[in-house]
């Protein structure tokens, strides 16, 4: 009973986060109509569309690496070429499937099944994509701080709600008790283990680190290159925190194939630093393009799997 219950919750979760990202989308083209949503998709060229796939294959490659890295200190075998692979699929699907995050549990669950280990190949791209998160969360905070933008201001009650957040997360582990039945006990023992191994292990967490800043800066110059794409003149010192406020609400799960909460925070963040909320909303559609281009050897990598699949099983 509990278990054919959960599959209409998580089909409506799906489907509320897709029809969130289609009301911020909605709201956008009511406020400014249809012309910052195309015309900056005229404007992007064969160079525009070389430069993200070269882009794309570092950040990809890097993203992978990380995986890699975080599956050896849980324990599970991945090789960076299969990682590779796995995670061109993966943007593939998030850049086309409404939820932006389908692409991530296929490629968790994918792994899993071929080690002989869902719930631990679950766990790695779990804490390979929060290490990913933790790293954007650290260089945006600097980035922030260091350069004029709309959020500057209050950075000091961000970060001390942060820090506040952080410090509850550990008291509250240090609370539950270290051993015994309890499912909050065994979850806070497994997650402490998986930290110390997958990400804070002496071989790992270096390459980890270097992986994710990294990618945090292939995607920042994605996002620059699709700001001067639609046409956008504003100084780097101006544009890299704006595109970082869009970076961050990239990882908001409520949109449709990665468009919604980005478009809305490029229009708002554009619109406060004295630019446009149009210039905000092309720049990112643009970056939605170039993602999109960027990602499609993960389409190539579905179509061999679906060749090969059934060669196989003659």
């Amino acid at each position: 009973m509990g278990a054919t219950a959960t599959v209409p919750t998580r089909r409506f979760r799906a489907w509320a986060h897709a029809l969130g990202g289609l009301a911020v989308l909605a709201a956008l083209l009511g406020w400014l109509g249809a012309g910052p949503f195309l015309d900056g998709l005229r404007l992007i060229d064969a160079p525009a569309l070389a430069a993200a796939l070269g882009i794309g294959l570092l950040t990809t490659v890097c993203c992978a690496w990380r995986w890699s890295l975080v599956a050896a200190g849980l324990g599970v075998k991945l090789p960076l070429p299969t990682a590779v692979a796995h995670c061109y699929r993966a943007v593939f699907l998030n850049a086309t499937l409404p939820g932006g995050v389908l692409g991530d549990v296929h490629r968790a669950v994918r792994h899993g099944r071929d080690v002989g280990d869902v719930g631990r190949g679950v766990r790695a791209v779990v804490w390979e994509r929060a290490a990913g998160q933790v790293v954007l969360a650290a260089v945006a905070v600097v980035v922030l701080a260091a350069f004029p933008s709309p959020v500057r201001p209050h950075l000091p009650a961000a970060a001390a709600l942060l820090t506040a957040a952080g410090l509850g997360v550990v008291l509250l582990a240090r609370a539950l008790p270290g051993a015994g039945p309890s499912r909050w006990a065994r979850a806070a023992r497994a997650a402490a283990a998986d930290v110390r191994s997958g990400l804070l292990g002496r071989r790992t967490w270096p390459g980890v680190l270097v992986a994710s800043t990294v990618a945090v800066a292939g995607h920042l110059a994605t996002f620059v290159l699709a700001a001067r794409t639609a046409g956008s003149t504003a100084p780097l010192a101006l544009l890299v925190p704006l595109t970082l406020l869009a970076l961050l609400a990239m990882g908001i799960p409520a949109n449709v194939a990665g468009f919604g909460p980005r478009e809305g925070v490029a229009a708002w963040a554009f619109g406060a630093a004295g630019l446009s909320a149009a210039e905000g909303v092309a720049t990112a559609m643009v970056y939605g393009a170039l993602v999109l281009v960027a990602s499609l050897p993960g389409a190539a990598v579905l179509v061999v799997r679906r060749v090969r699949v059934p060669a196989n099983t003659v």
